[in-house]
C-alpha cells in the first residue's frame, strides 16, 4: 500500500471510515467476496494489503489453519495486531508488490482493494501462482478500470447540473494521482484487459468476475457505487 496510510493525518480520518470502524459489515462488496471464497478449513491463507486485519482475523475463526497478513504500512500492522488474538495469524510489514514466498506455500491468497498501488500486474500474479499450491485459489478485489481510468475519481457535474461519473484516458495505463481524504494518493490504472490477462497469463482458471454494487442497503439508496462500478472482484484457481 502506499505509505500514505502511515502519515499521521490521513490515517486518522481513515479511522473514521465505516470499512475502518465496522469492518467486513462496513465493507458493501463483502456479501460478494465471502459468496466466493472456497471452504477456509484446515488451508494455509495469504491476506496482500492486509490493512486492519479482518479478512486475516474471519478465515482464521473459519477454519484456516495458518494466515499471512502482508502490509506496507506499520500504521495498519499495529492497529492489525492490537485488534488480533490468534496465535495462527502472522502479520509481516512488506511491499505486496514484490513480496514472494516458497512455491506451493498456500492454498488461498486474498486481497482487499490493494492491487491498484501496485504497477506490475502480470508480475505480481505470476509470482501469486508460484506460491499457490496445485487446487489453490486466488481471490481479490481491485478498483474497477472505469473507475480509475480519468485519474480523479471524483463525480462531475454536466452543463445541465446532473453528476455523472467520466471515464477517460482509458487505454492510457500507468500512474493516477488521487485525491482521497483529503491527500493526493498515488495508484495504478489497469485497463480490465490487462487486469483478467494477468490472472490468465499466469496459468490461472478464472473463475467468476463479479460488479459488486454494494450492499441492499446501498442499493436501496441509490448509493454512487449503484450507478457507477467501483471496484471488480475476480476469482481464480490453480490447476
Amino acid at each position: 500500500m502506499s505509505n500514505s496510510y502511515d502519515d499521521p493525518a490521513f490515517f486518522a480520518e481513515y479511522a473514521k471510515m465505516s470499512r475502518s470502524q465496522d469492518g467486513l459489515k462496513g465493507a458493501g462488496e463483502w456479501p460478494d467476496f465471502k459468496r466466493l471464497l472456497p471452504s477456509l478449513v484446515g488451508k494455509r491463507v495469504l491476506d496482500l494489503g492486509c490493512g486492519y486485519g479482518w479478512h486475516c482475523r474471519y478465515v482464521a475463526e473459519n477454519g484456516a489453519a495458518s494466515v499471512i497478513g502482508v502490509d506496507s504500512s506499520k500504521r495498519m500492522l499495529a492497529k492489525a495486531r492490537s485488534q488480533t488474538d490468534d496465535a495462527s495469524i502472522t502479520y509481516v510489514q512488506a511491499d505486496l508488490a514484490t513480496f514472494d514466498h516458497p512455491a506451493a506455500s498456500f492454498d488461498l491468497v486474498i486481497s482487499s482493494l490493494a492491487l491498484h498501488y501496485v504497477a506490475d500486474l502480470t508480475g505480481l500474479m505470476a509470482r501469486i501462482a508460484a506460491m499457490l499450491a496445485p487446487g489453490g485459489t486466488v481471490l481479490f478485489t481491485i478498483e474497477h478500470p472505469l473507475f480509475t481510468a480519468e485519474g480523479h475519481e471524483q463525480w462531475v457535474q454536466t452543463m445541465a447540473g446532473d453528476a455523472v461519473w467520466p471515464v477517460d484516458r482509458y487505454f492510457d495505463e500507468g500512474l493516477r494521482t488521487t485525491t482521497f481524504l483529503g491527500q493526493p494518493v498515488p495508484k495504478y490504472h489497469h485497463t480490465l484487459q490487462t487486469i483478467v490477462g494477468s490472472v490468465l497469463s499466469a496459468g490461472l482458471t478464472l473463475r467468476d468476475l463479479v460488479e459488486p454494487q454494494g450492499s441492499k442497503a446501498d442499493q436501496r439508496d441509490h448509493a454512487p457505487w449503484t450507478r457507477a462500478p467501483m471496484m471488480l472482484i475476480i476469482r481464480a484457481d490453480k490447476r
